[in-house]
C-alpha cells in the first residue's frame, strides 16, 4: 500500500500583525479618551474664574484685569483670554450688580423690616446703653441686643438682678409688638466657675438664656414659638479674655431678633 505523501503546512510568519494591530487600536483609543477628558469647557472654567476674582476685587484683595486679549485666534480661546474679556464685561457691571465697597467692609446695616425695631429699643434702653450696659449691634442676620452681666446679673448666678427689671419690661414691650423670632444666646468669660449651682460655663451660659425666656414667656407674654436658646460657654468672645476688661464684655447675654426670611410664594 503506497504512502500518502503529507504536505508541509506553510507556517504564518505575520500572525504577530493581528496582536500588534489590536494594540495599536487600543491605545489609540486610551489616548483618545486621555485627549477628551482634558478637554473640559473653557467657557465654563473662565466664568468660574471671573466670578472669583471679581468677588475679590469687590474686597480688594485683587487688582482689576487691564490687560486686553485677542479676540480672533486659531484654537480655541484659552480660558485666561476669556476670563480677561469676560472680566472687563462683568467689571463694568458692578456698580448695578454689587453694593459699594465701602458698604461691603463699613459696618453691618440693620435689615430694613428692624430699623423701626433698633430706634424703638434705643429709646426704651437709653440710660443703659450710656452706661454700656447695653449694646445693640446690626448684624447680617439681625439686631443683636447684648445685656452685660454687670447691669443684669450677680457674678457667677442665672438670677436677674432687681434693679434690672425696669429695663427688662420696657425691652419685652418692644420685642412683643413685633413678629420676629427671637434666639437668646448664653456667653462667658474663660474662667472657670465651679459653685453650688453651675459646674462649668456651659450650664451658666444656658441658664442665663433660658431664664430670660422664662421671664418673657410667664412675666411678660411673648410666644413661646417665636424663642430659642443656646448656651456657648466663653467660645464665642468679643473680646479679649486675658484682661478684665475683655472679660467683662465677654459676660453677656446676647438677644437675637432675627430678620424676617423672605415670604414663600404660593402655590398655584
Amino acid at each position: 500500500m503506497s504512502r500518502r505523501r503529507r504536505i508541509a503546512e506553510h507556517v504564518n510568519h505575520e500572525r504577530w500583525l493581528v496582536s500588534y494591530a489590536d494594540f495599536i487600536t487600543l491605545l489609540f483609543a486610551f489616548f483618545v479618551v486621555l485627549f477628551s477628558s482634558s478637554q473640559v469647557d473653557k467657557r465654563k472654567v473662565g466664568k468660574v474664574s471671573v466670578a472669583m476674582q471679581e468677588a475679590f476685587q469687590q474686597m480688594g484683595v485683587f487688582q482689576t484685569a487691564n490687560s486686553r486679549a485677542p479676540l480672533v485666534t486659531a484654537d480655541p480661546l484659552p480660558s485666561q483670554d476669556i476670563q480677561i474679556i469676560e472680566s472687563r464685561k462683568g467689571i463694568s457691571d458692578q456698580g448695578r450688580m454689587a453694593p459699594p465697597l465701602e458698604k461691603m467692609m463699613g459696618s453691618p446695616t440693620v435689615p430694613n423690616d428692624l430699623g423701626t425695631v433698633q430706634k424703638e429699643l434705643a429709646r426704651a434702653l437709653a440710660p443703659q446703653i450710656q452706661r454700656r450696659e447695653v449694646v445693640l449691634t446690626p448684624t447680617g442676620e439681625g439686631l443683636v441686643i447684648s445685656l452685660k452681666e454687670i447691669g443684669f446679673f450677680e457674678s457667677g448666678s442665672a438670677e436677674l438682678r432687681a434693679t434690672s427689671e425696669a429695663a427688662v419690661q420696657r425691652m419685652a414691650e418692644v420685642l412683643g409688638a413685633q413678629t420676629n423670632n427671637i434666639r437668646i444666646e448664653g456667653h462667658t468669660d474663660k474662667m472657670p466657675i465651679h459653685n453650688a449651682q453651675f459646674t462649668s460655663n456651659w450650664e451658666l451660659s444656658t441658664a442665663r438664656a433660658t431664664e430670660m425666656i422664662r421671664l418673657f414667656i410667664t412675666r411678660y407674654n411673648l410666644p413661646a414659638t417665636r424663642l430659642s436658646a443656646a448656651g456657648y460657654a466663653e467660645y464665642h468672645p468679643v473680646a479679649d479674655n486675658n484682661t478684665p476688661e475683655g472679660r467683662a464684655q465677654n459676660r453677656r447675654v446676647d438677644i437675637v431678633i432675627l430678620a424676617s426670611a423672605p415670604q414663600k410664594a404660593e402655590r398655584q
